[in-house]
């Protein structure tokens, strides 16, 4: 049990890539990790977008900000929310839980890229409607995080934390 506890204090964010693509079957098991993340009512109101184009890592680099980094992953996966899938049975609040959706997947690429030995960051730093823009996205999904995933290139300790007695209220804040 140990074992999930010490995925997850070993998760860091990665913004340099060295050589190497990420095989088919090796993404196939990140995505399939995504979409074994919990979901409103099971309707996995959520949607990846893999990236390998190199002119198209180079323009989401650049909507994000000018992060080219993620221009030098080997493979991009942008999530997004897809909210008709969540609204169709929750109404107005599917917004919010097919992002709910959206984020938890995140988390599980981030744990399973680093299972399999992979860096990967959550960037969350990008002109929405840009990005929809490229990816040629419907006009009810958003993009909520760009993930550049590749071999590491480098090695960064974990950050510092706030002390979780600051962060925790109990019975009420």
């Amino acid at each position: 049990m140990r074992e999930c506890l010490d995925l997850i204090f070993r998760r860091v964010s990665i913004r340099k890539f060295g050589g190497g693509d990420v095989d088919d079957e090796t993404l196939g098991l990140i995505l399939e990790a995504a979409n074994a993340a919990p979901s409103a009512g099971n309707l996995q109101a959520r949607d990846f977008v893999v990236v390998r184009n190199e002119e198209t890592k180079k323009r989401l680099a650049k909507a994000a900000l000018n992060q080219m980094f993620i221009s030098e992953a080997p493979v991009v996966i942008v999530v997004c929310a897809n909210y008709p899938r969540s609204m169709r049975v929750y109404g107005e609040r599917g917004r919010l839980y097919a992002e709910q959706d959206a984020t938890a997947s995140i988390e599980n690429i981030l744990l399973a890229v680093t299972a399999l030995n992979l860096g990967a960051v959550w960037v969350g730093a990008f002109d929405e409607e840009e990005v929809a823009e490229i990816l040629n996205l419907p006009e009810s999904v958003r993009p909520m995080a760009i993930i550049p995933i590749g071999h590491p290139a480098e090695s960064p300790g974990r950050r510092n934390r706030y002390p979780v007695s600051m962060l925790t209220h109990h019975e009420t804040w």
